[in-house]
C-alpha cells in the first residue's frame, strides 16, 4: 500500500498530535479532543457539501452516536469503548440506510429541511424519554479499551485524545481516498450536472445514497468520541443549534482538503471558548463576524489560505 504526500503530512500530524497532548494542560486537551470529535461530524457534512446537499441535520448521526455508547454501557454492558464506538456506526448506518431512500430523492432546501426534520425528531423523542434522561440526559462511565480500564481523570483523558486523534486520521485518510477515487470525483460531477452523469449510464441518487451513508457512519464515530470525552449525553445533541455549528465549522474550512474541517473545528472552539470567557453576553456576535469576515475575504474557507501559499509557491 502507497501512501501519499497528503497521508503522510496527516499521519506526521497526528503523530505531533498525540504527543503534545503528553505535555499540555487538561482544559487544552479537552477543547481539542472535543474538537477534533466535531470535526469528524463535519467531515460528514463536507462529503455531502461536495456532491451537492447540505445537511442540516447531521445532529441526528452525531446523538446517535453518543447515545449509543452511552445507552451500551449503560443498559447493556457494552464497556469496551471500540465496541460501543463500532456499534454507535453501525447503528448509524443502518438509520441512513433507510433515511437515505426517502431523503436522496430531494435536492437543495428540500433535502436540507427534511433532514433537519428527522433530527428534530430524535430531539423531541428522547425530550420525552425519562428512561433516558429526558432533557438531562445521563452519564458514559466505566468504559475500557480492549479490557484495560484508565485510572480516570488525566488518563483517561489522555486516552480519548489519542483514540480521536487516532480515529480522525484513520478517516481522514479514508475520505482523502475516496475523493481522489472515481466515484469521490463522480460525486462533485454530480453537484455540477446531475443530468450529464446519468447520461454516463451512472445513477445519481444511488451514489448520494452512498454518501450519505457513509457521512452518517463518520458522524456517527465523531458523537461516540464526545460522549467518551464528556461523559455525558443529552437530547441537544440533535438540537438544530449542534447542527448548525456542523455547517458553519464547514464553511470556515471550506471544501479544498481533508484537513480542513480539523482545522476549523480548533479554530471555531478557541474562537468560541475565549469569546464566552471575555465577551459573554455577545459571544455569538464575534462567531458571526468571524464567519462574517471568512465569508468576505476568505470564501473558499480558511484552506484557501494554504492552497493560495501553494499556488504562489509554484508560480
Amino acid at each position: 500500500m502507497r501512501f501519499d504526500k497528503t497521508e503522510i503530512s496527516l499521519a506526521a500530524v497526528a503523530i505531533a498530535c498525540v504527543l503534545f497532548g503528553f505535555v499540555s494542560p487538561g482544559w487544552l486537551i479537552f477543547l481539542l479532543t472535543i474538537a477534533f470529535a466535531k470535526a469528524l461530524v463535519v467531515q460528514g457534512v463536507v462529503m455531502q457539501m461536495r456532491s451537492g446537499l447540505v445537511s442540516f441535520g447531521q445532529g441526528l448521526f452525531y446523538c446517535i452516536g453518543g447515545y449509543t455508547v452511552g445507552m451500551g454501557g449503560q443498559f447493556f454492558g457494552i464497556h469496551d469503548a471500540i465496541a460501543a464506538l463500532s456499534l454507535g456506526m453501525l447503528v448509524a448506518i443502518a438509520v441512513a440506510m433507510v433515511l437515505g431512500l426517502l431523503l436522496t430523492r430531494y435536492r437543495d432546501i428540500f433535502f436540507a429541511m427534511l433532514s433537519l426534520a428527522f433530527s428534530m425528531i430524535l430531539f423531541g423523542i428522547l425530550v420525552k424519554s425519562p428512561g433516558l434522561g429526558s432533557t438531562d440526559g445521563f452519564n458514559v462511565h466505566n468504559w475500557t479499551i480492549f479490557g484495560w480500564a484508565p485510572d480516570g481523570g488525566e488518563s483517561s483523558q489522555h486516552t480519548v485524545f489519542t483514540l480521536t486523534v487516532l480515529a480522525g486520521l484513520m478517516i481522514a485518510v479514508l475520505i482523502h481516498r475516496y475523493t481522489k477515487a472515481g466515484i469521490g470525483v463522480i460525486c462533485e460531477a454530480v453537484r455540477e450536472n446531475e443530468v450529464r452523469v446519468e447520461y454516463l449510464g451512472l445513477s445519481p441518487r444511488w451514489l448520494l445514497y452512498g454518501n450519505y451513508v457513509s457521512a452518517a457512519a463518520v458522524s456517527a464515530l465523531g458523537g461516540g468520541l464526545t460522549a467518551l470525552a464528556t461523559g455525558h449525553v443529552d437530547p441537544e445533541m440533535a438540537y438544530w443549534t449542534t447542527s448548525g455549528e456542523f455547517i458553519f465549522i464547514a464553511l470556515l474550512g471550506g471544501l479544498g482538503h481533508v484537513a480542513a474541517p480539523f482545522i476549523a473545528a480548533v479554530v471555531f472552539s478557541v474562537v468560541r471558548t475565549y469569546a464566552i470567557e471575555l465577551v459573554p453576553h455577545t459571544w455569538q456576535m464575534i462567531l458571526g463576524f468571524t464567519l462574517l469576515g471568512v465569508i468576505v475575504f476568505l470564501p473558499k474557507g480558511l484552506w484557501s489560505l494554504v492552497s493560495r501559499k501553494k499556488a504562489g509557491e509554484r508560480a
